[in-house]
């Protein structure tokens, strides 16, 4: 009996090294990790929070719940909160150069103040914007101190024919942006899109190869393409780039003459969905790990595996991504 309990205790005292043998490595490989990051980064992880809102025909009445819910937001520790696309006004084509504001305007203005009562970055969805006499798809991105950090016009608009089902031409009213939209945080770097953008992968790759860890698209899919690739996309999107990927869409509304799908999201590095609205109005939550991505892309490292010698994806103002 004394020799068991003899040899209990030193097989005990064995494991005990290996386990510590194994956490010093551990350690090692998370200090490792670490290192891979930005070094500008201050933050590991943070919370983000995506806003469904309940659009409807009043601008003021839009304007209120959205300053609501974003403090809503920022009180649960979100750092940044992204709203939806025409957050402020009905979505379509008849309704564009109605609700249509200046830079700064009424909805700017109310941005730049929430995100500087609440001190976190704000991806303002995107309101109708006039300039010049023609009228874009604008989202505004402002800072913890309530400057405008970023406007990013949508770039590709939203023209399809599904016959039978829907048929919309955003270029009857709107002209397209013409540039790739990115912003640093403490966080991470984030890369912006609207809606439409995101079926064009190339966009998304470039954004990529800047070094964003983080793409927002503000989305209002309808009830023909939201269940058929809404999700799909943003899950593409996440694993082609092993980024997060985040969309925030309007509350469905059945009397509305565009019935936005909603089910807002967010997407992990890996292409899991983290976080997802229904239909209804919410604020959906997610914690991006910054360190888990660093992880994903150490354990399937396609950054490094592209053959730049066969193919690359060229952005016309200036740069490549391989």
């Amino acid at each position: 009996m004394q020799r068991s309990l003899a040899g209990f205790y030193c097989s005990s005292a064995f494991l005990s090294k290996i386990y510590l043998i194994l956490s010093f490595y551990i350690h090692l490989d998370s200090v490792a990790l670490r290192k891979q990051l930005p070094a500008s980064l201050n933050y590991i992880e943070f919370r983000l929070a995506v806003v469904q809102l309940q659009v409807s025909s009043v601008k003021a009445d839009n304007l209120s719940r959205a300053r609501t819910l974003v403090k809503e937001a920022a009180g649960q520790g979100s750092k940044m909160v992204l709203l939806p696309e025409c957050f402020n006004s009905p979505y379509g084509t008849s309704f564009f150069s109605t609700y249509a504001e200046k830079m700064p305007g009424e909805s700017t203005r109310v941005l730049s103040e929430v995100a500087k009562e609440n001190e976190i970055y704000l991806v303002g969805g995107s309101i109708p914007e006039e300039e010049d006499g023609k009228l874009y798809n604008t989202c505004a991105v402002f800072g913890p101190d309530g400057e405008m950090i970023l406007k990013h016009r949508k770039i590709h608009l939203f023209d399809i024919d599904v016959p039978g089902k829907i048929r919309f031409q955003e270029s009857e009213t709107l002209s397209p942006g013409d540039s790739l939209s990115v912003f640093e945080t403490p966080f991470c770097k984030v890369g912006v899109g609207i809606c439409y953008d995101i079926r064009f992968a190339e966009l998304a790759q470039l954004y990529s190869r800047t070094g964003a860890q983080l793409l927002v698209y503000p989305g209002a899919f309808n009830m023909t393409t939201g269940p058929a690739h809404w999700e799909l996309l943003q899950r593409a999107r996440a694993v082609d780039n092993q980024v997060y990927v985040a969309t925030a869409s309007p509350a469905r509304d059945e009397s509305a003459s565009y019935i936005s799908w909603g089910h807002s999201t967010v997407v992990n590095p890996w292409g899991e969905v983290v976080s997802k609205a229904g239909p209804e109005a919410a604020i959906i939550y997610a914690d991006i790990d910054l360190q888990y991505l660093a992880e994903i892309r150490k354990q399937i490292p396609i950054t490094t595996q592209r053959r730049h010698d066969l193919y690359t994806v060229m952005s016309a103002q200036g740069g490549s991504s391989g």
